[in-house]
């Protein structure tokens, strides 16, 4: 599970920020949170091409988070990508991929589905698994959860036997997680012959929002969360006015929610000395760090 922030800035690029955008590649898949103006050529400066399987998670419909879809959606088209694109976002993102963006280009040559979610299991696949949660903005968003490489525990063949499942199918059926019921009437429930579950890593990227007990629930236990910190707490009515976060803000979050690390994202152009975010940050959550486009997180899964 290999992380990669490609734009970090909020509102308008600067010379050393793109807009939001983070990649996560999972065994050769790639997946997107956020699109801002400039992702695709972020993506080729860090070594992804577009033609690759890949899926987009948008939090919400605010241009510097979106605009950069249009532009990619189109040069897909122009290099023939032959993979299938499915585009998650809250309500009104059909619109503006369907409607908005497709007026202005030809019909794509692959496959584009966009699907509206709400808050639940957003997605479910063998390498990963993304949950959402509404956050607290100026508009509907979303704030996404992606755990990678969970699986249930060993299976016990000793323990199995002792309960009477031949071996065979049944043990297939356990082994995947069901229950299964045993010609005598009998329910074996997977947990009976499973150890402990095996954890996944986890990601949460929060999107624009204001402090949200919601969020503190997606991100429980997280390896990373990526949460905006806009503006530092001398503009803390500004950023609850306009639905932002404080770096103090996102710093109770990542302390509530007691994740491994915080990740400060979304970073006004005001600042372009980050060490006043940082260091409001650290004073509450000391495993702080202010996101820089291209940098890679590595984690094993």
């Amino acid at each position: 599970m290999k992380v990669t922030v490609l734009g970090s800035a909020a509102g308008v690029p600067t010379p050393e920020r793109g807009l939001p955008a983070v990649l996560v590649e999972v065994e050769g898949e790639l997946v997107l949170f956020d699109c801002g103006e400039g992702t695709q050529r972020q993506m080729m400066k860090a070594g992804y091409g577009l033609c690759r399987k890949m899926k987009i998670f948008i939090t919400h419909l605010h241009g510097d988070h979106i605009f950069g879809l249009p532009g990619m959606i189109q040069t897909m088209n122009l290099l023939n990508r032959m993979h299938p694109l499915e585009v998650y976002g809250p309500p009104g993102l059909r619109e503006f991929i369907e409607e908005t963006t497709m007026a202005t280009m030809s019909e794509p040559v692959f496959d584009l589905t966009v699907h509206e979610v709400s808050e639940g299991e957003v997605f479910r696949g063998k390498r990963y698994r993304i949950e959402g949660a509404w956050g607290d903005h100026s508009r509907a968003t979303m704030a996404y959860r992606m755990v990678v490489g969970e699986g249930p525990g060993r299976f016990r063949p000793r323990r199995a036997r002792a309960l009477g499942v031949p071996e065979g199918p049944l043990w297939s059926e356990l082994k995947s997680g069901r229950k299964i019921t045993l010609r005598d009437g009998r329910v074996v429930e997977s947990k009976d012959v499973l150890g402990e579950p095996v954890p996944g890593k986890i990601l949460v990227y929060s999107g624009d929002t204001r402090f949200s007990p919601n969020i503190v629930r997606l991100a429980t236990g997280a390896d990373i969360l990526i949460h905006e910190g806009t503006l530092a707490s001398g503009l803390k009515e500004l950023a609850e006015m306009e639905g932002h976060s404080t770096a103090e803000v996102a710093a109770r979050v990542a302390k509530k929610a007691k994740v491994k690390r915080l990740i400060l994202t979304h970073i006004s152009a005001r600042y372009p000395d980050t060490r006043v975010l940082e260091d409001e940050a650290r004073k509450i959550f000391p495993r702080t760090e202010v996101a820089q486009d291209l940098k890679v997180y590595d984690l094993k899964s």
